[in-house]
């Protein structure tokens, strides 16, 4: 990931990241670098295997149905969905549980 894809990410100057990385209080452990790389055994159950479980959303009574002009989702990796104009909140749900797949 590139300064200026963190940068925008977090509403940031990207001039400011780059002085936190020349800063020596942000600078990592010189001991922590010479530390290799360990794998870890994992075990995976045969239910687990078979795919993610399904997101549960209540969806809202047709009798009031819910829009937005804009919606702004950051997901748990960072990607971030902006969805502008009115958009049906039943739409935006199956968008976000297709990503979460």
């Amino acid at each position: 990931m590139s300064v200026a894809q963190v940068a925008r990410r977090y509403a940031v100057n990207a001039n400011l990241i780059f002085k936190w990385l020349k800063d020596p209080r942000f600078a990592p452990e010189a001991d922590a670098s010479d530390e290799e790389a360990a794998f870890l055994p994992i075990e995976i159950e045969a239910d687990l295997a078979q795919g993610p479980a399904s997101i549960d959303v209540p969806m809202p009574s047709p009798s009031a149905p819910l829009s937005a002009s804009r919606i702004d989702i950051t997901l748990s990796d960072g990607r971030r969905i902006l969805v502008e104009g009115p958009t049906a909140l039943a739409a935006v749900i199956s968008l976000v549980q297709g990503l979460a797949v």
